[in-house]
């Protein structure tokens, strides 16, 4: 049950073996949140080999190399090559379709479905429970679904594929994670993640939304250890920052501030440039501009968009002239451009979330064939496991490869 990319893909799989498939959906459409991913580019794959892709993915990593060994990267390229999408690869071994929109990715998988007579869809389908059996010579097993509605429909199996929490407005909003507690099931407290990250200093309007490019953004609990690094493209927001190196940081620090750990933001502006250096360059353009305004000199080190952000953090004159900058104050124009920290105090909702970090617990699901450990007959597939990972591609082929497991082996 859920139609997304994890359910339509098994419903394929499972039907190619013979099985008679009812893909249950609860919204009016399939694949809502299949069409809007990558921005509507619908970043599909990364061709990095098994053991680099693995160091993408959190939770346990070990937990995929069984179903990644049954259907990868490759496998999934030739898949959607084959059922008429060309691919491209971009930057960092990203995976798009060719014509750059994620509808030709969810029109191949429809069309499929459709083409095959194993397969009904049953749309405005909203379970509310599993049926579960057992009897005086056998042990409790999933026998089927109730729906909303009352109605009650059988099987031999059942694969949850309902997804996670994130992009609620597309229909995941977590229903998954009661009916795998119901088979008995653990499930990690979801939160979201690759998200924009909230903090409690204050914006200035000229700086909300510029993009700062070729920086570096760096993680850290309040006694400095370091969590995560990346280099890249962020921008701030009226209460956080967002953009690209913020989503990737933001996996490492979404369930320490979930649990109420202090979260510190270290924003880089020159990492070409080591301190001594910078500090070196800083002295120089001061003596060459001694009469020049301090205000209209910070053009000389960052972009005038920045500048309101920077004089509220320096707390320097603003029309002070730079052969009045003491020591002092040129090294804490030094620190700000090459450490400006800030505290991180949440992360933005579910709705903004382009992943659900927590989920069914990997040690209570079978890693071969997504077959629950707990209750027979169940499966579990895509973002309502445990399991989520870094962008640029790698969280859709997860989805992909568990649901291409389960529906082997129902």
């Amino acid at each position: 049950m859920g139609a997304g990319a994890a359910g339509m893909m098994a419903a394929l799989q499972a039907a190619e073996r013979g099985r008679h498939v009812v893909l249950l959906e609860k919204m009016e459409q399939p694949g809502r949140k299949l069409r809007i991913t990558g921005k509507g580019r619908c970043n599909l794959t990364n061709t990095a080999p098994l053991k680099e892709f693995l160091t993408h993915v959190g939770s346990e990593p070990r937990f995929m190399r069984n179903s990644c060994a049954q259907f990868f990267n490759t496998d999934l390229m030739d898949f959607f090559e084959q059922h008429g999408v060309p691919l491209v690869v971009e930057r960092g071994n990203r995976v798009f379709p060719q014509s750059g929109k994620s509808l030709d990715i969810f029109l191949a998988l429809v069309e499929a479905l459709e083409k095959s007579p194993q397969v009904e869809i049953h749309k405005n389908a909203t379970v509310a429970s599993l049926i579960i059996e057992d009897g005086a010579t056998e042990a409790p097993h999933v026998a089927g679904v109730r729906l909303q509605n009352g109605m009650v429909l059988r099987a031999s199996h059942v694969l949850l594929t309902t997804g996670g929490k994130s992009y609620p407005s597309t229909g995941s909003t977590g229903d998954g994670y009661a009916l795998a507690e119901q088979a008995g099931h653990t499930v990690v407290s979801p939160v979201p993640a690759l998200v924009p990250l909230l903090t409690d200093i204050e914006i200035p309007r000229e700086t909300v939304n510029f993009a700062l490019r070729n920086v570096r953004l760096t993680m850290t609990l309040e006694s400095g250890k370091k969590l995560s690094e990346h280099f890249g493209e962020m921008y701030f927001t009226e209460d956080g920052i967002g953009g690209p190196i913020v989503l990737s940081v933001s996996r490492y620090v979404t369930r320490p501030l979930h649990d109420g750990t202090h979260i510190m933001a270290h924003l880089d502006l020159k990492p070409a440039i080591d301190v001594n250096t910078l500090d070196h360059r800083l002295q120089n353009d001061f003596d060459q501009n001694g009469t020049r305004l301090f205000h209209d000199a910070l053009r000389l080190w960052m972009p005038a968009e920045f500048i309101p952000l920077a004089l509220r953090q320096l707390h320097i004159e603003y029309y002070k002239r730079l052969n009045q900058i003491n020591g002092a104050e040129r090294k804490r124009l030094l620190r700000f451009l090459k450490d400006f920290t800030f505290p991180v105090t949440a992360t933005a909702g579910f709705d903004e979330a382009v992943v659900t970090q927590g989920g069914v617990a990997l040690n209570e699901v079978d890693p071969k064939t997504m077959e629950s450990k707990k209750m027979p007959g169940l499966f579990i597939a895509g973002e309502l496991l445990d399991l989520d990972a870094d962008t640029g591609g790698y969280n859709l082929q997860l989805a992909f490869t568990t649901a291409v497991a389960a529906g082997r082996h129902v």
